[in-house]
């Protein structure tokens, strides 16, 4: 099993850096897991909308332009169901299924995700209504996966 977390931006403390690598090494008995950055573009205070369209565009692109047209994706969006983790987990199942074993999860910028990226999607979840950072996103993403993983093969997680 194989998951790619694509991610727009990067970790800038140590103590996310920290988290992400604990996470990694969780998850690594269960699957293969990289993590793909691509930066952040500025945003120019006072950016219109088309500016913010053509932003979120630019970011997209370069990642559409790796991802491989087999490849299942599954993105962050925060208009999507919130899952808990048990039927995260299903649908974890189910995607890695679907997508030969191999799931891509992108977790857009700061603008959120352009409707390329969206229209790509083979599958989309909000991990809540609420505005977490980016960089929290990841670590928060990282730890659902894990929780997923354990939950799947019935091991004893906190609840």
């Amino acid at each position: 099993m194989k998951i790619k977390v694509i991610c727009i931006g990067s970790l800038k403390e140590s103590y996310w850096r920290e988290a992400e690598k604990e996470y990694l090494k969780r998850i690594n008995p269960y699957c293969q897991i990289t993590i793909e950055e691509y930066p952040d573009l500025p945003t120019p205070d006072g950016a219109s909308p088309a500016i913010e369209e053509s932003i979120k565009a630019k970011e997209a692109d370069k990642i559409l332009a790796k991802l491989k047209p087999s490849e299942f994706v599954c993105t962050l969006d925060l208009n999507k169901k919130e899952p808990d983790s048990v039927e995260l987990s299903a649908q974890l199942e189910n995607m890695m299924r679907r997508g030969g074993s191999s799931v891509t999860f992108i977790i857009g910028g700061s603008l959120g995700l352009s409707e390329s990226l969206r229209a790509r999607a083979n599958a989309s979840i909000s991990l809540s209504k609420l505005t977490f950072t980016h960089q929290m996103t990841r670590i928060i993403l990282l730890e659902q996966i894990y929780r997923s993983f354990k939950i799947l093969n019935h091991e004893p997680y906190h609840k």
